[in-house]
């Protein structure tokens, strides 16, 4: 029953964690359509600062940290995972163009939607769902030691992804999905919080040995989004306004990641 206890537990925080903050950030959606036009550049910038640091204020010092201070391995990691989702990238754009006249072939006329929709739009799901499953795999561990430590690593999970969720609300908007799809894609990989979380529970053992490795994958999923596929689109407005404006919105999207993680964890 003790067991049966501590499970149900972990399945009802990794729920919370993963699910419930979607829901949370799904409020984006309900936004008109002309107020969600105008915010998403402005979000998009948001996204690119809380990816950034996601990645270098949470994930790799978790990475290191796990790895018992075996820098190179984890630094090495992240390189083999941003050549992977390179070339992930050119195989969603290989499977969507077959002729030298694609879009994708032809910068002068290259459709940002069509690049957009077919790579970023996968890349964040796949990025977001292997930190959704760390973060199961990290719920999991923390009640695994003590009930209130679980409580409270499951609530500064929630306290974090709310952010970056709208954040990737805006990118897969942004990547040409309804709002209907962008929020069961959502759902669907915040479920990988869940599966996390079971793996950890059954074999807990073998997922502390994989977690640093997955942390740094993750890491340059988030890393690879913001700066082969976000940043590049800032570079169309080159005024001093909204260069700052966008300076701005990454620099908060970095501050609101950095005190959630800092404050709750």
């Amino acid at each position: 029953m003790e067991h049966l206890n501590l499970l149900t537990q972990i399945i009802l925080f990794s729920l919370l964690g993963g699910v419930l903050s979607v829901m949370a950030a799904s409020v984006f959606l309900l936004l008109p359509e002309s107020w969600r036009n105008r915010s998403l550049p402005h979000l998009v910038s948001f996204a690119i600062g809380a990816l950034l640091g996601a990645a270098f204020l949470a994930l790799l010092p978790h990475a290191i940290n796990f790895a018992d201070g075996d820098v190179h391995d984890i630094t090495f990691t992240v390189l083999l995972g941003l050549m992977a989702f390179f070339l992930l990238e050119k195989m969603v754009l290989w499977r969507h163009c077959h002729s030298d006249t694609c879009e994708a072939h032809t910068p002068d006329t290259h459709s940002e939607h069509s690049h957009t929709h077919s790579a970023t739009g996968t890349m964040i799901l796949i990025g977001d769902g292997l930190h959704n499953f760390v973060d199961g795999v990290l719920i999991a561990a923390a009640f695994m030691v003590d009930t209130h430590l679980g409580i409270v690593t499951a609530l500064a999970v929630a306290a974090h992804e709310i952010p970056q969720e709208v954040g990737d609300f805006a990118i897969l908007l942004h990547s040409g999905f309804s709002r209907t799809r962008a929020f069961v894609f959502n759902i669907l990989s915040s479920l990988a919080t869940l599966a996390g979380a079971l793996l950890a529970y059954f074999s807990l053992g073998d997922a502390q040995q994989l977690l640093p490795y997955v942390l740094a994958v993750a890491a340059s999923s988030f890393i690879y989004i913001a700066v082969a596929d976000l940043i590049p689109g800032l570079h169309k407005r080159s005024e001093l306004a909204v260069t700052i404006q966008q300076v701005l919105l990454i620099g908060f999207g970095i501050g609101v990641i950095y005190l959630a993680h800092s404050t709750l964890h």
